[in-house]
Parts: structure tokens; C-alpha cells; sequence
């Protein structure tokens, strides 16, 4: 049986009669109000009568444009929230819309179940996201006795966490060099971290199952959808706890300064909302290993706590650089790991560049290097490079679902050597 509810009103601005019908006949039939508005001024003179709870508006109109009419929208009554319609819409749109208050930013033509779902987290009732959606298991971690090492305690219960309102950030992709942007909404209990184009249609989730490509970064493939460079900014929900949470993008997650400390900022400033449902960490159970020790490879064994060792050995003017780190919540990320920044060296950058990647590198969001110094920036740790190694293995093991247990050590490996040792606790764990 479909709510009903009086309060339950909501406002269509669409300057075309046959949008606003359609619309109509969707959403009445879902039980809600629903009134109509062909431009600004009626709108306006609606929402002061009628009270709406939620505004679908159009950008492309008449006379006052959809943008310019969400911003009086949001000055006058900034209590109702408001839900963008484009038939034209890009990155920067959708940005510059949740940036004046929007909810949310769909295209045309509309998905219904698309549209249902994002009016009903506009207005509090989703129970779920939908699709392709994998639910967090909440129970315990299974476990299995395969080697002699001590078995580790029970796996902790957590609360799950999102955020308390939607935030945006912008920024440039590394390999695409495109001008891009991040939009985080949050999502009910047992959704999951989902990745989504700037419509909501469909979704990917953070998954270990849905990982395209490991060359340079990490980058996850789900129906139309291809997401790139996730790793750093999967590295901060893992470490800020976020457990559901949906990520409006075009393409490739902003590389930003070749850091994760603006993803830090990002997640503060919208506030973490801890949720009454529980999830349960991922106890490792034994020792798992890719590569062979000595060389380059990469395991995790059982420990009473989440950490990672990095050793690297790079021709100069890196050198040896070796890195433990041993989480101790987010603040200790944030000034430990966030702030170590992506490296390369020049040759390999022009090879690059000339594949087609790394079009968006610059001296602001790396540390280039040639064969004898650092040509553009001081280390903001003397062992900048191996922590960075830290910050994208913290961001790969979240692509488990879950957060783990276990210490891990690593020697020159990266993200494909990261995402087969996940494979390999996966299999070993029934995971």
C-alpha cells in the first residue's frame, strides 16, 4: 500500500505541458500531492500557498531559468528541497546546482525508478538504494582454522555511518584531465558506498567485484558506468567509517592536490551521521600473501588492529623509504597518511602522456621527479613516497566492503598486487 499523506506535496516547474503531466500522473500515483507551475513567478506564488515539502524544476525555461529560480527557491523558503531536471545537464551544472542547495540533479529523459527513488530520499522515506546495490553483511566475519597462527579476537561490531547532508567538491581528473567534480549524498542503513554518473539511473557499487582496471589507479566498471581513480578517496570513507553514502560523478574522481586531505575537508564539513544499524569488521585468519617474500609482494596476517608496513626502493631520488602505519581513527589518517601526495617520475610522465594518460597532471597535484631531485615541491614527509603507498592500499582494502583486521606489509607492489592479495582473502575467507 503506497503512503498517502497530506503533507506530502510536491511542485513540478516545467515550462513544457506534456513534462508536468507526465510527471503528474507518475507521482500522484505513487500517492503524493501534486501541484504544477509553467514558470518562476507561478512557482514561487505556489510554494508560499501550497507549501510544498519537495520542487521537481526544470533548468532549461522561460523568462527566469531554473538556476536562478533555485536560488530564490533557497533565499525565501530555504526549508524545501528541491530536485533538478536537465535534459542537457554535465558535471559542472549538477555541481553549481548542489552547490546553491539543490538535493539532487537528474537528467531527461527520466528513469522512473530513477525519479521515484531520488524523491523518496528527498524526502526521507527510502528504505534502500536499489540496482546494483550490494547490501553490507552485517553479521560476523567467517573464519576458518587453516594454519596454526593464534586465532584473533571476535570481529567488533560498528555503527554504520553517512553523512548529514550532501556536499560538493571540485576538481580535475588525473588521467582524463577533465574538469570534474564530486557529489556526496547520503544513504540509508545497508546501502553501501554506490558510485553513480550525474543521474542516478544506475549505480556501481565499491565493491571488489565490480574493479576494471588496476593500470596507475584503480578504477571500478559497472553497467555504462566506468569510474576512475577511486583509490584516494576510498581511502578517507575507510577511514572516517562511512558505510553508505552515494557518489555523483563524470568519470574519474578528482585527483586535487595528488593528496586525500580535500576529500578529509569534504567529509567534515558535511558532518558524519552515525545510524542505528550495525555492520562487523572483516577479521583476518591467517597469514595471505602475493609475490614472494624478500621481493616484491604484499600479505596480511592476524593483528589486533588495522595497520600497514611499506618498504620501497626506487632509484634516487627516492631511495629506501620504509612506513607503519596502525590506524588509529581519523584524525590520526588525516595527519599521518592523507597528506601524502601521488609521485612519478618525468620519463615515465611524458610515456604517459603519451599513451593518453595522466592528461590532467600538473606541478600542483604531484610530486615530479627527474633522475637526480624533485623538480617542483618540498616533501611534506621525509618519506612521503612510501606513505602515499599507505593511503592507496587503505583505499583499495575498502573495496572488501567492509573494513579489516589485520597487519599488512608490503614491498613495491601497487594497486593490481592490492586488489589480487584481496582476492586471495576473499577466496580464503568465504568471503
Amino acid at each position: 500500500m503506497k503512503e498517502r499523506s497530506a503533507e506530502t506535496t510536491i511542485l513540478v516547474v516545467d515550462d513544457e505541458e506534456g513534462i508536468r503531466e507526465s510527471l503528474r500522473e507518475i507521482l500522484s500515483d505513487e500517492g503524493y500531492r501534486v501541484v504544477e507551475a509553467a514558470d518562476g513567478t507561478r512557482a514561487l506564488e505556489l510554494i508560499g500557498k501550497e507549501r510544498p515539502r519537495l520542487v521537481l524544476l526544470d533548468i532549461w525555461m522561460p523568462q527566469v531559468d531554473g538556476i536562478g529560480l533555485l536560488k530564490e527557491i533557497k533565499e525565501q523558503h530555504p526549508e524545501v528541497d528541491v530536485i533538478m531536471i536537465s535534459g542537457h545537464g554535465n558535471i559542472h551544472t549538477a555541481v553549481t546546482a548542489t552547490k546553491l542547495g539543490a538535493f539532487d540533479f537528474i537528467e531527461k529523459p527520466l528513469s522512473l525508478d530513477g525519479l521515484l527513488l531520488t524523491v523518496r530520499r528527498a524526502l526521507g522515506k527510502s528504505s534502500g538504494a536499489k540496482g546494483e546495490n550490494r547490501k553490507l553483511k552485517a553479521g560476523k566475519g567467517r573464519r576458518r582454522s587453516r594454519s596454526s597462527n593464534a586465532a584473533a579476537a571476535p570481529a567488533r561490531t560498528l555503527k554504520q555511518k553517512t553523512l548529514k547532508k550532501s556536499v560538493v567538491i571540485s576538481g580535475q581528473g588525473l588521467h582524463s584531465g577533465i574538469k570534474t567534480g564530486v557529489i556526496l549524498h547520503p544513504l540509508p542503513p545497508n546501502s553501501g558506498i554506490l558510485f553513480s554518473g550525474i543521474s542516478a539511473d544506475t549505480s556501481v557499487p565499491a565493491h571488489l567485484d565490480y574493479v576494471g582496471s588496476t593500470g596507475y589507479a584503480t578504477s571500478l566498471r559497472g553497467k555504462g558506468i566506468v569510474v576512475g581513480t577511486v583509490e584516494h578517496f576510498l581511502a578517507v570513507l575507510h577511514s572516517y567509517g562511512i558505510t553508505n553514502l552515494l557518489v555523483k560523478m563524470q568519470g574519474e574522481i578528482p585527483i586535487m592536490d595528488g593528496s586525500a586531505v580535500e576529500f578529509c575537508n569534504m567529509i567534515e564539513e558535511a558532518g558524519i551521521q552515525e545510524q542505528k544499524e550495525e555492520w562487523s569488521e572483516i577479521v583476518v585468519d591467517r597469514t595471505y600473501r602475493i609475490g614472494q617474500k624478500g621481493g616484491e609482494s604484499i600479505s596480511v596476517e592476524p593483528s589486533d588492529t588495522f595497520g600497514v608496513r611499506y618498504l620501497l626502493n626506487y632509484p634516487k631520488p627516492v631511495g629506501v623509504q620504509e612506513h607503519t602505519y596502525i590506524f588509529k581513527g581519523a584524525e590520526s589518517f588525516k595527519e599521518e597518511i592523507a597528506p601524502a601526495r601521488t609521485f612519478g617520475f618525468l620519463k615515465e610522465i611524458e610515456k604517459l602522456e603519451k599513451l593518453g594518460l595522466v592528461n590532467g597532471g600538473r606541478l600542483s597535484n604531484c610530486i615530479l621527479m627527474d633522475n637526480e631531485k624533485i623538480l617542483n615541491t618540498e616533501l611534506r614527509f621525509s618519506d612521503e613516497f612510501a606513505r602515499h603507498k599507505i593511503l592507496d592500499i587503505i583505499g583499495d582494502f575498502y573495496l572488501l566492503g567492509r573494513p579489516i583486521r589485520g597487519m599488512v606489509t608490503a614491498h613495491m607492489t601497487g594497486h593490481s598486487d592490492n586488489i589480487a592479495l584481496l582476492r586471495e582473502i576473499r577466496k580464503g575467507m568465504g568471503l
